[in-house]
């Protein structure tokens, strides 16, 4: 567990910690008069008309919200792919929350699923390759051949299904889920909609981009060891950046990162956050609040959304290592033009469906696909030796460029 010791409140627009304490307290109070209704009320609550209550109840409150729980799968599923390979995948990720069933798992229905995937995949071929440009046709064919009949592929997750093995199924899910997504970023060379001209000032990534960042500790300390390995000096993180779903926010952090900006940049810890400190002596743009909502096809800008009536975002800020931008200093429909922060989501801090009491109010960006397991081990203090664009460059468009 992280060293709560560690961590301190600092000042900055990032206001987190205000946003979760002054709702569990709203909560606290409500809860009372739930409470209170209850005892002296002649009728039970249990009488009540469940199909009125709210959307922020069914929302917030709901064990059944299906909101990606690791930044693979919200990675995976903000892909702009076509609609027969999306089909697939989601008939894929419904046997996720079957395999989490306890004791009798419901293999029957696992097995419908793969078999209405592999339907799909056969009856589609034909509009499944055509989305993939012409240069990458031949890769696409190959992927594809290996999704359906291939050793981690869809007939092979089937046999295990049958053979109700739960380990062998979790495996060949997770290979033939991996395939998918490599199909459909075949499938998705570029943006899906066009950027309002106002805003073709700012960098723009159009697609996606992975940051390693290399963090040591700021008071000469050292990391904990990786399994069977030796203390370090220094810890590596990998951002997986979506353009899909944020090309500007990505955009602004791709060129910062390659001018160097967060090279040497201090860390704090705050509740529930790592952020970096909020000038780095580099140009960057206040680029306006950039998210996009669940079932839409473009980002909204300069707006949150609100959980409470139901809207989600493609990119959730609820999963234990998104990255997102702090708001601007100037105006909340702004992000600030440098800080970020790791967010650390927990659970317990949350509403009963798992979502932030922060969400829809941030532009996420990416997540932490690698390294996540030092994240508790990173105090105030401790700094970005180097942030680096390892893969992405050709996708990032500058305005000079446009």
């Amino acid at each position: 567990m992280q060293d709560k010791s560690q961590c301190r409140n600092i000042p900055t627009s990032f206001n987190l910690s205000n946003l979760i304490n002054g709702t569990m307290k709203l909560e606290n109070v409500i809860a009372v008069i739930l409470i209170l209704a209850e005892i002296t009320s002649p009728l039970p609550l249990a009488g009540w008309d469940f199909w009125s209550i709210s959307p922020a109840n069914a929302v917030l409150y709901s064990p059944e919200t299906k909101l990606p729980r690791t930044g693979e799968l919200a990675l995976r599923r903000a892909i702009p792919a076509n609609t027969n390979m999306k089909a697939i995948q989601d008939s894929l990720e419904d046997i996720s929350y079957l395999l989490r069933i306890p004791q009798r798992k419901p293999y029957g229905t696992m097995e419908g699923n793969v078999k209405k995937a592999l339907k799909i995949a056969v009856d589609g071929k034909d509009s499944i390759l055509a989305s993939i440009p012409a240069d990458l046709r031949e890769k696409g064919s190959t992927l594809y051949s290996s999704l359906v009949d291939g050793k981690g592929g869809l007939e092979a997750l089937l046999k295990s299904i049958k053979d109700q093995d739960p380990d062998r199924v979790s495996v060949g899910l997770a290979s033939s889920l991996d395939t998918v997504a490599e199909l459909e970023l075949l499938q998705a060379p570029g943006l899906s909609f066009l950027l309002p001209e106002q805003y073709l000032k700012y960098p723009r990534l159009t697609g996606r981009a992975i940051v390693e960042l290399t963090i040591e500790k700021g008071d000469g300390s050292s990391f904990s060891p990786e399994a069977g390995g030796e203390l370090r000096k220094t810890a590596t993180i990998q951002v997986v950046l979506d353009g899909y779903s944020a090309p500007l926010t990505t955009g602004n952090f791709a060129k910062l990162v390659t001018d160097g900006a967060y090279d040497g940049t201090k860390l704090s810890c705050i509740n529930q956050a790592i952020i970096s400190e909020n000038d780095t002596g580099k140009n960057g743009y206040s680029v306006p609040l950039e998210i996009m909502p669940s079932g839409q096809f473009e980002p909204l800008y300069k707006t949150t959304l609100s959980v409470q009536d139901g809207e989600l975002p493609v990119l959730p800020l609820s999963v234990y290592g998104a990255v997102a931008m702090a708001h601007s200093e100037v105006s909340e429909e702004y992000s600030s033009p440098y800080q970020f922060f790791f967010y650390l989501y927990d659970k317990r801090n949350s509403g009963l469906g798992g979502i932030s009491f922060e969400e829809g109010q941030f532009s996420v960006f990416g997540y932490i696909t690698a390294g996540r397991e030092i994240l508790p081990q990173i105090k105030t203090g401790d700094i970005i030796k180097s942030a680096k664009l390892v893969e992405g460059r050709d996708r990032l468009v500058l305005p000079s460029e446009s």
